[in-house]
């Protein structure tokens, strides 16, 4: 039997860091840290969120995006807002808005506006509470479900990034020391890594400049650098074992204390000497 805890959506939201309290822990405002540093203390309340119309417009379409995303993928989302503790670090939980059922990837539907929406910026945005669910509920991949107000509905991939999960802990493991000892919290200024989001699209880049510079660079001299990279092997393989450099011809090759062989072109010195 898995050895996470299960708790109703009710429980104190005091007592653990969830997925939304990392996006902030996370980020750069440090008014934001704070406050959520107050309101973990009991200094503060939660923010009235009852009229926060965007807020608003994510919980009114959950349902629906739910719903969207198993008609257009075939796959069904169980244990909607289920509460999960993390077996080790009790003050980690992860409430997402549910599971794949065929793969178990976290679920998370959400609610953005149309305008200079990017699948990069949706997932940079999101990316913290994604990491950490996974964490939490030991996931390998999420979905993000999303519904912009421009009626497009995208789906967005993300495995579980280790180097982040990394950072990810690292910080929250300080917000919550300074919430146990009551020292202020400052940014922990950590610099994630680029989301890595599933290739899923097709681009035509015919009418781009500099992809035909480059294009025709990478022509020109596909051939010339498949005879390069072939010579250089078939010289290393007529060095001898024993050698630690070998020249002829106007190339010098040298083995490393490793064993790898680099090659250098030399500069064919011209005798001032007269032709005999």
């Amino acid at each position: 039997m898995d050895s996470r805890i299960f708790a109703k959506a009710d429980h104190d939201r005091r007592s653990f860091i969830g997925g939304s309290d990392a996006r902030i822990i996370m980020g750069d405002d440090d008014l934001a840290l704070l406050r959520l540093w107050k309101e973990k203390r009991g200094e503060v309340a939660p923010d009235d969120l009852s009229k926060n119309l965007l807020v608003q417009l994510g919980t009114a379409t959950e349902q629906l995006n739910q719903h969207w995303y198993e008609i257009n993928t075939g796959q069904a989302i169980i244990d909607a807002q289920r509460r999960v503790f993390h077996p080790i670090h009790r003050w980690m939980a992860a409430t997402p808005d549910g599971r794949v059922e065929q793969t178990g990837a976290v679920f998370e539907s959400k609610f953005m506006l149309p305008w200079n929406f990017s699948e990069e910026a949706a997932a940079e945005k999101h990316m913290a509470q994604l990491q950490h669910n996974m964490w939490v509920v030991a996931a390998r991949s999420s979905v993000l479900s999303i519904i912009t107000g421009g009626g497009q509905w995208v789906e967005i991939k993300i495995h579980a990034d280790p180097l982040y999960q990394h950072l990810l802990l690292t910080a929250e493991k300080k917000f919550w020391r300074c919430v146990q000892s009551g020292e202020p919290p400052v940014l922990f200024n950590i610099e994630t890594p680029r989301p890595r989001l599933e290739a899923i699209r097709v681009v035509d880049m015919s009418t781009s400049n500099q992809w035909a510079e480059l294009a025709a660079t990478y022509l020109r001299t596909r051939n010339a650098h498949g005879e390069h990279e072939a010579a250089k092997a078939d010289l290393k393989k007529l060095m001898p074992e024993d050698a630690k450099e070998a020249t002829g011809h106007g190339v010098k090759a040298k083995r490393s204390k490793s064993g790898a062989i680099s090659f250098e072109a030399q500069v064919t010195e011209v005798s001032d000497a007269p032709i005999q």
